[in-house]
């Protein structure tokens, strides 16, 4: 299983196995991370589930959709290159060492 870091705003991080075909929102769900709230259980209609990628992954992960671009204008201080909504990153082998950063305040 691919594992994926999760950074809180305090510097601590989380690194935990996630299931290929779970979002990295699942994944922290299901490992209790603190500070990804996922308010719309994943559905792409809230923006508490938002991320900084960090940047060397950028250019790995898909783009991001309408949906989720639309979403991401409603997160608190998104980032215009490195913000990312961890319900629509559907977790692939190689995503092995990902690592993302949850924000202070989620909206």
């Amino acid at each position: 299983m691919p594992h994926i870091t999760y950074r809180d705003p305090n510097g601590r991080t989380h690194v935990v196995e996630v299931a290929v075909g779970l979002t990295v929102m699942e994944g922290a769900r299901d490992n209790d991370i603190p500070g990804i709230l996922a308010d719309c259980g994943g559905a792409c209609a809230c923006s508490t589930c938002h991320v900084y990628v960090d940047p060397a992954w950028v250019e790995r992960l898909p783009p991001q959709g309408e949906m989720e671009a639309d979403m991401l204008e409603f997160a608190c201080e998104p980032d215009p290159v490195r913000s990312r909504l961890t319900c629509q990153l559907r977790v692939t082998a190689d995503m092995d060492g990902l690592v993302v950063t949850i924000p202070a305040e989620q909206a």
